[in-house]
């Protein structure tokens, strides 16, 4: 296959992709094997919540829209644009990959499945037990769209052998092991990752409630997800909780309401000194990583003192949200919109299956 045909195929998988939202599911004519895949596909998405009880039907339906985005010709062009001259020097021959998949939010192993079939790579693919059908059933699309696949994806159950490379997700406990178990293979380890935002104090109301999004999307189960807030000495939390209210009916969610009592109950017996709304507890804490309903958050002096502080703790932190007070900054409510060219853990994985021997 050469490049320009994988492009494509990803493109009609993007169109198929398309046809599902939360508001209405329709069929469009010019989109391949409707006939064989519409319907099952449909029944599978509202299946999943039985599957793992986070994803819900509207959270499954954001993560096929934000692929079916993702998946465009423009897209694939402008990203794979910057490794034309990897792409010509590649003479290396085809890998077999080996792919240890998270399942904290619908697809999250996407990414990496497309990196690896793009650089014409072999994908073996070990799906976590969170996340078993959505991307089998792709990988079965995309093989009637182009039967050459067929010998290039294999999922496995048990034991992964015979491959070359691995990338791996997992948290900060597995990758110990996936470190220690895969040393002679060459290796993307990927361990936990938070993300924070910035406030000021100037932000409208309508960028509060965008960062709402940042925080509640996916229940907060994403690495990109939002759990620490930076804030001026003196902050206060009232606008904030005024724009986020809109999210109030995630408390309705039995899984989440169990996670919010739970919680609030074990920092509440700690005699922690919390700010509580009703669905999201904000419990002041240097660390990154807050348990699901909370957000830590912490006072800062001085802006450059803070920016110096992120760079450093650069290896724990996946985004940046703020009004371009960083190099990096994402805006408020764009974090789990990524492009194809933001990489996990900012590791360039066509960079590293191109060059890799």
């Amino acid at each position: 296959m050469t490049l320009e045909t994988k492009k494509s195929v990803f493109v009609e998988l993007g169109k198929f992709l398309s046809q599902f939202s939360e508001e209405q599911s329709v069929q469009k004519s010019d989109v391949l094997y409707n006939d064989i895949f519409f319907e099952d596909f449909k029944k599978l998405i509202h299946l999943s919540q039985s599957h793992n009880g986070w994803y819900t039907p509207e959270q499954v339906y954001f993560a096929l829209q934000s692929w079916a985005a993702a998946l465009t010709e423009e897209n694939l062009n402008k990203w794979l644009s910057q490794y034309e001259a990897d792409f010509a020097q590649n003479d290396s021959k085809e890998k077999t990959v080996a792919l240890i998949l998270a399942g904290n939010i619908p697809l999250v192993g996407f990414h990496d499945f497309l990196s690896v079939l793009i650089t014409g790579n072999k994908a073996l693919i070990k799906t976590s037990s969170n996340d078993q059908h959505l991307l089998p059933f792709l990988a079965k699309y995309l093989i009637a769209v182009d039967e050459s696949l067929k010998d290039k994806i294999t999922f496995v159950e048990g034991k992964l052998e015979n491959f070359d490379t691995v990338i791996a997700t997992g948290s900060n406990n597995t990758s110990r092991y996936f470190e220690y178990y895969f040393k002679d293979k060459p290796s993307i380890i990927r361990k936990n990752r938070n993300s924070a935002a910035i406030l000021t104090g100037k932000e409208t109301h309508e960028e509060l409630e965008q960062l709402g999004e940042d925080i509640f999307r996916y229940f907060g189960l994403g690495c990109r997800n939002v759990s620490k807030l930076f804030v001026p000495k003196g902050y206060s939390f009232d606008a904030f909780f005024q724009a986020i209210f809109k999210y109030q009916d995630v408390i309705h969610y039995e899984k989440y309401a169990n996670n919010y009592d739970y919680n609030k109950a074990v920092f509440l017996m700690s005699n922690f000194k919390l700010l509580d709304n009703g669905f999201l507890t904000l419990k002041e804490d240097s660390s990154y990583a807050s348990p699901i309903s909370s957000v830590f958050y912490e006072y800062y002096e001085n802006l450059e003192e803070l920016q110096k502080r992120l760079e450093n703790d650069s290896e724990h932190i996946q985004c940046i949200v703020s009004e371009k007070l960083t190099t990096d900054s994402i805006a408020f409510g764009e974090t789990q919109k990524p492009q194809l060219w933001d990489y996990a853990d900012n590791v360039d994985t066509i960079t590293f299956l191109l060059t890799t021997k």
